[in-house]
């Protein structure tokens, strides 16, 4: 009966993993980004859920026959932040699947 003790303990650790990850995703919802594009002239704010919470453009970026490149900058902004949330959740999450093979995570 060894075997019944090592699954029930594999068991126990699986489901502290699990509690584990819905806590960092929990933490990882409330947290924030900010992608810049243009040294600063746009920013854009995402949340850990990948929406975009906040867009910030300096006053002296909008000129009228410019309206392409500060479509260009947001659009360079908001790929940054995403990016970087990305990594954010990688880095979090990643440390419980660290060396396991399982399909779907």
């Amino acid at each position: 009966m060894k075997g019944m003790g090592n699954m029930q303990k594999m068991m126990k650790q699986m489901q502290k993993m699990q509690k584990d990850m819905q806590k960092a995703q929990e933490e990882l919802a409330e947290k924030t980004v900010e992608g810049t594009a243009g040294g600063g002239m746009v920013t854009v704010v995402v949340n850990g859920q990948k929406q975009v919470i906040d867009v910030n453009i300096k006053e002296d970026v909008v000129d009228p026959e410019d309206i392409e490149m500060l479509q260009d900058l947001v659009l360079a902004a908001t790929n940054d932040a995403l990016k970087q949330m990305d990594d954010l959740t990688n880095n979090t999450m990643g440390q419980f699947t660290k060396g396991l093979n399982i399909p779907g995570l």
